[in-house]
């Protein structure tokens, strides 16, 4: 497996590094923005650790210029930076998980597993266009609609809407949302489920007399079709 690692502090890469080879991953290392945005447009990697507070583009940059290019390798960013607007931030530019530093390093191991497990069983299944009534959802193309007019997410509501839609009549439980949308181990006390839901319902249901996203009191949330 190959890994880009993005971090300026020597004394954390070199522990970062030598850890992960010797559990048998390939890694290389970009110490800057500007070093890594070139290792990004080189090759395919299969997961990008990333730092926020770089010496010239900083993480928030990098991930705006990965997703702008439609790479959608899994982004793990490891950042001192440990309060929630800042993983919130983190998340809704397009990072599929947050790591405070310092950190337990089999927690980064652990952490990566199941970024590049759900990034497999995404691909395994991408080519599904999922349908809630008039609500389309195309894995492939990014690309969500609501009675014909296209509607744009972010890739945290995009994943947030895949879930429940993959789950369509079921009810998903916060744990869950968090689980699959945001990595294990996220903090369960953060209220980051149901701003992102509130984000969905005013982007999918605010012109529409039917609601198809619908809170169930102190479990979660589900996505009805019409009875």
């Amino acid at each position: 497996m190959d890994i880009l690692l993005v971090e300026d502090n020597k004394r954390i890469s070199e522990f970062v590094v030598k850890g992960l080879e010797e559990c048998g991953f390939f890694v290389s290392l970009a110490e800057n923005g500007t070093d890594a945005r070139s290792f990004i447009s080189q090759k395919n990697w299969n997961i990008i650790l990333l730092d926020i507070m770089l010496p010239d583009i900083d993480g928030i940059e990098l991930l705006q210029f990965i997703r702008y290019k439609k790479i959608n390798t899994p982004i793990l960013v490891l950042s001192a930076l440990g309060e929630p607007d800042d993983k919130v931030k983190a998340l809704d530019y397009g990072a599929d998980d947050y790591l405070s530093k310092p950190f337990h390093f089999k927690e980064l191991i652990a952490r990566i597993n199941a970024l590049t497990r759900r990034a497999k069983l995404d691909y395994s299944v991408s080519g599904n266009i999922l349908q809630c009534d008039d609500l389309i959802l195309n894995p492939d193309q990014h690309k969500v609609e609501r009675s014909g007019k296209e509607i744009n997410l972010t890739l945290q509501e995009f994943k947030l809407l895949k879930l429940l839609m993959e789950n369509k009549n079921k009810v998903i439980p916060r744990t869950q949302i968090l689980d699959t949308v945001w990595g294990i181990n996220y903090d369960s006390n953060t209220n980051v489920v149901d701003v992102y839901i509130s984000y969905l319902r005013n982007k999918i249901d605010t012109d529409t007399s039917h609601k198809l996203i619908a809170t169930v009191k102190g479990i979660g949330y589900i996505i009805r079709t019409k009875e």
